[in-house]
C-alpha cells in the first residue's frame, strides 16, 4: 500500500533558481507554489533555510546485501543511508546470498523496502543463473512478479559469453527491461587488483587494464545495436568508455552509461597506503580518466551518477590489499562529492545535477513518478539541500551497518536538509544533527 503524507516546506528555491518560495503537498502530491503558503491541515513543516529543491534522487546501482550478509547491511539499514543521502529510489543489485536470479528472491527484497518504506526499493534481477555467466536466468518471472523487475545485471561479474550476452538483450528487448554490464573482460584482469598503470607497477600490485573494460563496452554496443536493444554500462571509469558510448551514440546505438561519485573525486595515487578501503572494481584509474569522467558527465556522454554503495564488514577491508574485497560506501556522500567535482568546478548548476542524480536515471528504468519536475500537480518525491554546509564524514556515524568509506575524516560541502517519500519526511537534519 502506498502512504502519502502532507508537508509544507518553506524558504526554498526550486533547482536553486530565483528567489525563495513556499511548497505545499497535500497526499504526496504538490499542491502549490509560492510566497507565504499556509500548511496544509496535519502538514509536517520542513524551513528550508534558503537552501536549494531537488526532484529525489534515484541510484540504479546499490548494494543492499538483503539477503544473506544482513552482517554488513540491510533493506532498511540501507534504505536509512539513502533517504539521508537525498534518496527516494534505489536499484538493489542481485549478488545476494541467495542470488536474486528468480522471482521468490526479488519479490522478497520487494516486500521488504515496502516494509521500511523510507525510499522506494527495486531489486534488480541477475542475467544469469547464480552470477556464473552460463545460463539466462529467469527473467521473464522476474519481470511479471510482485517487483516488477525492469533492471538485469550479474554485478561484480560480467557476462562475459558474448552468445549468452546477446541472448539476454534480445529477451530485454521483448521484455522490455534493461541490462546493465559490469564491463570487465575476465580474461585480462586475472589476479588483478589495481589500476594498470605506473603506481599499480611502483607498487608491486597486478594491474586492471583499460582495454579490459573497454573492449566489452565496444562488444555490448555492438550487439545492442544488432538485438535492437537497450545496454547500460554499469560504472564506467576510463576516458576510452567515454569516447566510446560518444561513438555507439553516434552510430544509433541505445546506449546509456553510469559513473559513480568516487571514480569523479579519487585516483590511482589513493593506493600509496595499501589500505584496502581504496580497493574497488573497477579499480580508481588515473587523474586523465577522472577529468574525462567529469567532462563527459557534464556533456551528457556519461547519463547519470550512481553510487555502486559497497558495504564490507571491517575484516574484509583491514587485510592484504590483494585479499580486500572491493567496493566503498557511496549512499550518504553522494551528492557532496557531486557538489565538489561537478558543481564546484562550475560543470554542472543545480538543473545539472537534477539531471543527473534524478531525472535521467528515473527516465532510462521507466520510473514515471520519480524524477520528475517541480511542479503543481507532480509527486512530491524532493530533496532539500543546504549548499553552503560543509560536514565532516565519519564512517561510525553513517547509517550503513559498515563503514568502509574513503572519505573518512574529509570535509565535504553541501548537505541534505530533509527528504520526502511522497510527502512523508524519511530523514530530516537539524542543526547537522539527524533528527
Amino acid at each position: 500500500m502506498t502512504v502519502t503524507g502532507s508537508a509544507l516546506i518553506t524558504n526554498v528555491r526550486p533547482y536553486g533558481d530565483g528567489d525563495p518560495v513556499d511548497v505545499a503537498i497535500v497526499d504526496g502530491v504538490i499542491s502549490a507554489l509560492g510566497a507565504g503558503l499556509e500548511a496544509p491541515d496535519g502538514a509536517e513543516r520542513i524551513d528550508g533555510g534558503g537552501g536549494v529543491l531537488l526532484p529525489g534522487f534515484v541510484d540504479m546501482h546499490t548494494h543492499l546485501r538483503e539477503p544473506g550478509r544482513e552482517d554488513t547491511e540491510t533493506v532498511a539499514s540501507g534504505s536509512l543511508a539513502a533517504a539521508r543521502g537525498g534518496y527516494t529510489a534505489v536499484f538493489a543489485m542481485a549478488n545476494t546470498a541467495p542470488v536474486a536470479d528468480n522471482s521468490t528472491v526479488t519479490d522478497l527484497v520487494w516486500r521488504l523496502g515496502q516494509e521500511v518504506g523510507l525510499v522506494d526499493i527495486h531489486p534488480v534481477g541477475a542475467v544469469t543463473v547464480g552470477l556464473a555467466g552460463e545460463q539466462l536466468a529467469e527473467m521473464g518471472m522476474m519481470a511479471q512478479g510482485a517487483a516488477g523487475v525492469r533492471l538485469f545485471s550479474d554485478d561484480g561479474k560480467c557476462v562475459h559469453d558474448p552468445v549468452l550476452m546477446k541472448r539476454a538483450l534480445e529477451y530485454s528487448r521483448g521484455l522490455g527491461v534493461l541490462i546493465s554490464q559490469h564491463s570487465e573482460d575476465p580474461r585480462l584482469t586475472v589476479g588483478a587488483v589495481a589500476h594498470d598503470g605506473p603506481t599499480a607497477a611502483r607498487l608491486g600490485l597486478a594491474g586492471w587494464p583499460r582495454a579490459a573494460e573497454e573492449s566489452i563496452v565496444a562488444r555490448d554496443a555492438l550487439l545492442a545495436r544488432d538485438a535492437g536493444a537497450r545496454v547500460h554500462i554499469a560504472h564506467a571509469s576510463t576516458a576510452g568508455t567515454v569516447e566510446l558510448v560518444k561513438w555507439a551514440r553516434d552510430q544509433g546505438i541505445d546506449i546509456t552509461a553510469e559513473v559513480t561519485p568516487h571514480h569523479l573525486l579519487l585516483d590511482d595515487s589513493r593506493l600509496e597506503t595499501y589500505d584496502g578501503v581504496n580497493k574497488v572494481n573497477p579499480p580508481l584509474r588515473e587523474a586523465s580518466d577522472v577529468a574525462a569522467l567529469r567532462q563527459g558527465l557534464a556533456d551528457g556522454a556519461i547519463d547519470c551518477v550512481a553510487t555502486d554503495h559497497a558495504p564490507h564488514a571491517s575484516q574484509e577491508k583491514c587485510c592484504e590489499f590483494s585479499q580486500a574485497r572491493p567496493g566503498m560506501l557511496g549512499l550518504e556522500t553522494a551528492l557532496s562529492i557531486i557538489v565538489d567535482t561537478m558543481v564546484n568546478a562550475g560543470l554542472l548548476d543545480w538543473r545539472g545535477v537534477a539531471r543527473v542524480m534524478s531525472e535521467r536515471p528515473a527516465e532510462i528504468v521507466g520510473l514515471d513518478d520519480q524524477g520528475r519536475p517541480i511542479a503543481v500537480g507532480e509527486p512530491a518525491n524532493l530533496t532539500v539541500v543546504d549548499p553552503d554546509a560543509e560536514w565532516t564524514v565519519r564512517g561510525a556515524a553513517l547509517a550503513s551497518k559498515s563503514q568502509n568509506t574513503p572519505y573518512e575524516e574529509m570535509t565535504l560541502p553541501g548537505t541534505v536538509r530533509a527528504t520526502l517519500l511522497r510527502g512523508r519526511v524519511t530523514a530530516r537534519r537539524t542543526a547537522g544533527e539527524w533528527q
